[in-house]
């Protein structure tokens, strides 16, 4: 009798304690989330309510704790205190679209559009690292190192030899890794101790030390990947500082890194000063110098948008979507994930609706299981809607990023206005870390550089010609020859990377 009230007891508590999570779910996940996690979220707590509600309540928020919040807010005010007397842009005139993109961006990141030269896309990944090393052995006072992927070994052994030359000569280095996405990788327990023996400054990024009592949101990343050297010069792109083939045989990754030179190089410097004091406490001096007359060849106007979860307006995902809104005859979406949430997807299907040549650029095969199939469960709708997707064969893994608007037009065919000349159609670019994926819209620290003029949109162009001629066109007709247990894997993945 006894026993059979205890099971009574501990069942009725189980059921109201079941229905108590449930209710509690439906009251509180909507709130400030995307419908598509709101709907994966609630899905994964009513049917699994004990392992549901735990993961919310571990990684269900974007947001982080208070004093990055902080932190962020502190610097996004000094942003704007430093650029208070500087234009959003330099141009006299500028097409009010085009316009409207660059204050877009200022409002969410405070950073204004100035000059940047280009000194090249190193595309080849050996010579990208040599290119990185060799600025740095004319580094005269200091380099800045911020990359998401740090790994000391055959391939990246000429960049930390550069940096130890670097400190022989009096120049300070400090530099900034993430330390979940390095952490895997061979040699990551000795990297702090082979900086240190250098005599390089050096902090991880996101840490996540129990023992120290600090702890996060665990699935958060910093995937910023930038080099300043001297505040004159800088390096930003997609490229991990690894070996091409991570820690596999039977892949090898395609990458680039952008060198600059001019003001521009001052907002790289900006951002990395913020990081540098959320993880070690100490302050950079954030540089002001702007001027430049930008009448080079090489000068381009470059507008840099950081994001990240210390936004909660996702300035990448908005300048983004505004760029593929923008676009009036080809798109250009070079991506390694590609999962878009419901704005990017009706943003990219609308273009080639409306006759944009949209074009994709991923890998046959990504380097993820989820987001290969996540990714591909969008290609059925994208495919449909008349969108070119290329695969780069196997066994490379396409890890480039950036999105160009109208890459082709230029002043061939120019109309006349009451202004003077205006083109039809604006070029425009943007290029750096993010992926076009919900994790670098909200989870992810990024660096996304928008190039409004100049030549870096003809050399992206091209670059993606030359992605183009090696790639596999997928076609509708193949799609659909795909299997059930294909479509099948494709969908619950595409289910799990809403859980943001």
């Amino acid at each position: 009798m006894t026993l059979s009230l205890d099971l009574s007891f501990w069942q009725a508590a189980f059921f109201i304690l079941d229905y108590a999570i449930k209710i509690f779910a439906i009251g509180f996940v909507p709130e400030g989330r995307r419908p598509s996690s709101s709907t994966a979220w609630l899905l994964a707590i009513l049917l699994l309510p004990f392992i549901g509600l735990p993961l919310f309540l571990l990684m269900g928020s974007p947001q982080i704790n208070r004093r990055r919040h902080r932190i962020q807010q502190e610097a996004d005010d000094a942003i704007d205190d430093a650029h208070s007397d500087v234009p959003d842009h330099p141009f006299e005139h500028l097409e009010p679209e085009v316009e409207s993109i660059i204050k877009l961006n200022r409002h969410l990141t405070g950073f204004p559009a100035v000059v940047g030269h280009n000194l090249g896309i190193h595309a080849d990944y050996k010579k990208c690292i040599q290119a990185m090393a060799d600025a740095i052995d004319q580094a005269e006072r200091y380099v800045y190192v911020e990359i998401y992927i740090t790994s000391w070994d055959e391939t990246t052994d000429p960049f930390f030899q550069a940096l130890a030359r670097a400190r022989q000569r009096g120049v300070e280095v400090k530099f900034l890794f993430d330390q979940i996405g390095s952490f895997k990788y061979k040699g990551y327990r000795t990297l702090g101790k082979r900086l240190s023996a250098i005599d390089v400054d050096w902090r991880l990024m996101l840490p996540l030390q129990i023992h120290k009592f600090r702890f996060r949101r665990p699935d958060l990343r910093n995937h910023r990947k930038m080099v300043i050297i001297d505040g004159k010069r800088g390096f930003i792109g997609s490229l991990n500082l690894i070996k091409r083939e991570y820690k596999t045989t039977d892949r090898a990754w395609i990458d680039y890194m952008v060198e600059l030179t001019g003001p521009i190089v001052v907002s790289l410097q900006a951002v990395f000063a913020v990081d540098w004091y959320t993880e070690s406490g100490e302050y950079i001096e954030m540089l002001t110098e702007l001027e430049d007359s930008g009448q080079e060849p090489d000068s381009n106007y470059l507008q840099l948008i950081p994001s990240g979860p210390g936004y909660t307006t996702e300035p990448n995902l908005r300048m983004f979507t505004s760029l593929i809104h923008h676009a009036k005859s080809r798109l250009i979406i070079c991506s390694p994930y590609f999962v878009p949430d419901e704005s990017l997807l009706d943003a990219v299907t609308t273009a080639a609706y409306r006759g944009v040549r949209v074009e994709l650029y991923v890998s046959q095969r990504a380097d993820q299981f989820v987001v290969d199939h996540s990714q591909s469960s969008y290609y059925q709708a994208l495919l449909e809607a008349g969108i070119y997707i290329y695969q780069f064969p196997k066994p490379f893994v396409l890890h480039s990023k950036f999105v160009l608007a109208d890459p082709d037009a230029g002043r061939a065919d120019p109309e006349e206005t009451e202004e003077g000349i205006r083109l039809k159609s604006h070029p425009l670019a943007a290029f750096g870390s993010s992926n076009l994926d919900m994790r670098s819209f909200g989870l992810n620290y990024e660096s996304t550089m928008l190039v409004t003029q100049g030549n870096l949109i003809t050399e992206f162009n091209e670059l993606a010609a030359n992605y183009r001629a090696v790639s596999h066109e997928l076609t509708l007709e193949e799609w659909n020859k795909r299997g059930f247990f294909r479509r099948y894997i494709d969908n619950v993945m595409r289910l799990t990377s809403a859980l943001q």
